[in-house]
């Protein structure tokens, strides 16, 4: 028999290690409880099915293996998963034509961020046949690039602030007075040299600062300026998740289960709930896999969500992953997942002049 006590502290022997990843992988491709039968008939082992039902019992109780129903099936466990992430996994890398058909979708795209994302969205999903998900970055957290004021009809005035990243917010504003199209301009090249480099957070932050200040009180055109700031620089807005591919999920035979397809699409229909679990692995560099128990929303489908960051330079904008059942191809889905965040990063740095990131 296994030592149990080798299988709980993750060490397990080269035989038990094996037998597990030989589920993990047949689970994943067949939808179907594992038996030692199954296994046994593989041959690669070289075990009887009594041996590999030991060990499958053991690895039960140790955590990495649950038995659904009565059959003499095993599925694998969110531990099992994991342990076979960080240490079973082949690494694969995208083949030359998958890389090809990733970087001419971007680069044929338009140069617009948002249209980038939009389709970077449809890549994760249509090359992974899951759920493919990006976080867009919430306008307070955009770095500024450059603020135009364009005159419209009386008083009215479009606040256009481009970001360094080239993301493009307009607002339509009401000044207090009419503005020369002469002064509107100072106004714009004031606040472009004064505060780009910055977020608008801290943007409004230093704003607010400067209301205070007694020569903003004197100095018309100062004061205009920060008024015509704290009105165009609006930070209400969140960042949006866009998802792609939803509805290629219901052919896979987890979601033959017309309860469990509902609560699936009201998780896509809450925004919040998204967000926060995309901010997750929003920190640090990588690829983060988040199974199961890891967070409630992978916890209430049994899904997992594959995902990294993208951003220009040393700035992360948001999260970029594949949404799906928990029986996915990670050694697939992981490197995809790498290389669409480390594309659109590129993408949006030489799209906009920033320095791009080579990986």
């Amino acid at each position: 028999m296994t030592d149990k006590n080798e299988i709980r502290d993750g060490s397990l022997a080269a035989r038990d290690r094996e037998i597990l990843k030989d589920i993990i992988l047949t689970y994943v491709l067949c939808a179907e409880p594992v038996s030692s039968r199954s296994v046994a008939k593989h041959g690669r082992l070289g075990l009887s099915a009594a041996t590999i039902r030991n060990v499958m019992a053991d690895l039960e109780e140790a955590g990495y293996l649950a038995q659904p129903h009565t059959s003499a099936g095993r599925v694998p466990t969110r531990a099992a998963y994991h342990l076979f992430i960080e240490s079973m996994m082949e690494t694969r890398r995208l083949s030359s034509r998958e890389r090809r058909y990733i970087e001419d979708a971007l680069k044929g795209g338009s140069s617009d961020p948002e249209q980038l994302m939009t389709v970077t969205t449809h890549l994760l999903s249509e090359l992974s046949h899951q759920a493919g998900i990006v976080l867009t970055p919430a306008v307070g957290d955009t770095v500024l690039k450059t603020v135009e004021l364009v005159p419209l009809a009386g008083r009215k005035l479009l606040f256009v602030v481009v970001s360094a990243a080239g993301f493009v917010d307009n607002k339509v504003i009401e000044a207090e007075e009419e503005i020369p199209r002469e002064e509107l301009v100072r106004i714009s090249n004031y606040l472009t040299e004064n505060f780009g480099g910055l977020t608008l957070r801290e943007i409004r932050d230093r704003l607010l600062r400067m209301m205070a200040d007694e020569r903003a009180q004197m100095d018309r055109l100062l004061g205009l300026a920060i008024e015509l700031a704290k009105s165009g620089l609006d930070l209400g807005q969140g960042p949006a998740v866009l998802v792609d591919g939803a509805s290629s999920l219901l052919s896979h035979p987890e979601l033959a289960d017309i309860q469990r397809v509902r609560r699936m699409f009201e998780t896509f229909a809450d925004k919040a709930r998204l967000v926060r679990m995309l901010n997750q692995c929003m920190q640090g560099k990588g690829v983060r896999v988040l199974i199961g128990e890891d967070s409630d929303l992978t916890s209430e489908l049994d899904f997992s969500l594959v995902a990294t960051s993208y951003g220009v330079g040393e700035q992360p904008l948001g999260t970029l992953g594949i949404f799906g059942p928990s029986r996915m191809e990670y050694h697939k889905v992981i490197p995809l997942v790498h290389y669409l965040g480390a594309t659109l990063s590129r993408a949006l740095a030489e799209s906009f002049g920033g320095p791009g990131e080579k990986r």
